[in-house]
């Protein structure tokens, strides 16, 4: 199955070529794709599928948009 994966901020330095049309296996989960993509524990702070804020053990289906945000700060 295929998933939408957009990588926001220092983030995207691990986007995918194929990121809009990225394969992941059937029952895989947000997690599963952070630790695929080679991001280090503690920098996928934000995770929003389909535009909703979801955790980290959210299971994707064909078709979902992925979005990761790493921490935020400011002054």
């Amino acid at each position: 199955m295929h998933i939408q994966l957009k990588l926001f901020a220092t983030l995207n330095a691990y986007a995918p070529a194929n990121s809009e049309r990225f394969a992941v296996a059937a029952g895989t989960t947000v997690a599963d794709v952070i630790r695929q993509l080679g991001i280090p524990p503690g920098e996928a702070k934000l995770v929003f599928v389909n535009g909703v804020k979801r955790g980290s053990d959210t299971p994707l289906t064909e078709g979902d948009r992925l979005g990761i945000f790493p921490p935020v700060g400011g002054g």
